[in-house]
């Protein structure tokens, strides 16, 4: 009976503090609302920039992870001293890049690798009747979109007696498909390649992972420029049927004469059986180039690697963001201690009075600091409101993918509350040391 009497009256006391408190916060409204502002902005940074940190980390990794936790990528590179080279014969010969006698000693010295997927790729204007785009034609194998997540529209995708018959098939990309057929479907129709007429059997969708090749490629430092995010429409046709009809070497006229480039393979996608040794067969791929190649005509991506990287750069732009906003909220707590000393000085003799009736010096330090959370919380709240409306807004306005979790409003808020209560304590205390005597004497 007596705790539930103490209980009451703990409740009524604290609901009187409130009141009290409310009061007085609307009696000084717009000393209110500045001094608040503080927070709300410190609130609002916080959220809005942990969402946009967050929303830009999940899309990188989304973009690497698509690249597959299991692969190796490996892509030729021209080498920077065939750029630089000088005009002096009429035929040059450009060889480099990775090759097929590469394939052959991943396969047979490195245990574990399941699957290679290679790909040869060149730029070539493919042809229906007097319609023409500017392409990237890949020759690859069968088993490419299960690789590479390719997704098909319409059709199907080539098999591997069509590869070894080095039959003219082959698969469009949606641009492609559109370009060269706008008004019908290209099923069962024919495209032109350097005079020689291809199938269609299949549409696949343009997928946002070739951007993730492309950028995963950047993160290791070079990237070739196929499959790797670019805005050219896509042909796939059987690996020995491109090798048949066109060869390794591709021809370009210039000033002198004819530039030749020999490339026997521009990208071979490695599949390791276990997730737990990517890296050491990486590693050993690494090994295997650098003995094969004179010159680094070639780039090793790891995607696991790469995962690893983004999360320590997250976790870093994490850091680096909420500092920031962390002192937008120091600020926002240096604020409110600049009005609740004013406040203590402007009600000295409230203060004085209801010290002579009997109030401790608990209920000064409580009253007080009642209105701080109050000033800090009400602060936060509109700080939580607008941290969640901005990311909504930038995402509809700029694109970019932004999230919001329910730990950023959340540790935002508290924050908000903390500060009020740690700045808030020195002016609590410092009012409730005055004597009484001098308080009522205070003019």
């Amino acid at each position: 009976m007596l705790s539930s009497l103490r209980s009451v009256a703990h409740a009524r006391h604290l609901r009187r503090s409130l009141a009290l408190g409310l009061r007085s916060l609307w009696m000084r409204k717009l000393r209110s609302l500045l001094t608040a502002l503080g927070i709300v902005f410190g609130v609002c940074s916080v959220i809005a920039m942990l969402a946009i940190g967050e929303g830009a980390s999940f899309e990188a990794q989304e973009q690497i992870k698509n690249l597959g936790s299991q692969n190796v990528i490996l892509k030729s590179v021209e080498p920077p001293e065939a750029e630089d080279r000088t005009e002096s014969e009429t035929i040059y010969l450009n060889q480099f890049g990775l090759t097929y006698r590469d394939i052959k000693q991943i396969k047979e010295t490195i245990p574990g690798v399941s699957v290679i997927v290679p790909t040869r790729t060149f730029r070539e204007r493919l042809w229906n009747l007097t319609r023409s785009a500017e392409c990237e034609v890949h020759g690859t194998v069968p088993w490419f979109p299960s690789m590479k997540n390719l997704r098909l529209k319409s059709g199907r995708f080539f098999g591997e007696v069509e590869m070894q018959k080095r039959v003219n098939v082959c698969v469009l990309d949606e641009s492609a498909a559109r370009s060269l057929f706008p008004l019908s479907t290209p099923l069962g129709k024919s495209v032109r390649v350097r005079g020689t007429y291809f199938r269609v059997v299949g549409v696949s969708e343009t997928s946002s992972r070739d951007q993730a090749n492309g950028e995963a490629g950047n993160a290791d430092s070079q990237a070739a420029d196929e499959d790797n995010g670019s805005s050219a429409p896509r042909m796939f046709v059987p690996l020995n049927t491109m090798l048949e009809r066109f060869g390794d070497v591709v021809y370009e006229r210039s000033a002198g004469g004819y530039n030749a480039e020999k490339v026997e393979l521009s990208e071979v996608t490695v599949k390791v059986d276990d997730a737990e040794r990517v890296v050491g067969s990486a590693n050993a791929i690494r090994h295997i180039l650098e003995r094969n190649h004179e010159k680094t005509d070639y780039t090793v991506t790891v995607p696991v690697e790469l995962l690893r990287n983004a999360e320590r750069t997250k976790q870093i732009f994490n850091i680096v963001l909420g500092s920031i906003a962390a002192i937008s909220l120091l600020v926002g707590g240096i604020g409110i201690m600049n009005i609740m000393l004013a406040n203590v000085t402007e009600r000295t003799r409230e203060i004085g009075i209801r010290r002579a009736l009997g109030a401790k010096r608990a209920d000064i330090v409580f009253q007080f600091l009642i209105e701080t959370v109050l000033l800090s919380g009400a602060g936060g709240v509109i700080g939580v409101l607008l941290g969640i409306t901005i990311p909504w807004v930038v995402s509809k306005a700029a694109g970019m993918l932004t999230i919001v979790s329910f730990e950023a409003p959340a540790l935002a808020f508290t924050i908000s509350v903390l500060v009020g209560i740690l700045f808030g304590i020195y002016p609590a205390l410092k009012a409730s040391e005055m004597n009484p005597v001098e308080a009522l004497r205070h003019e």
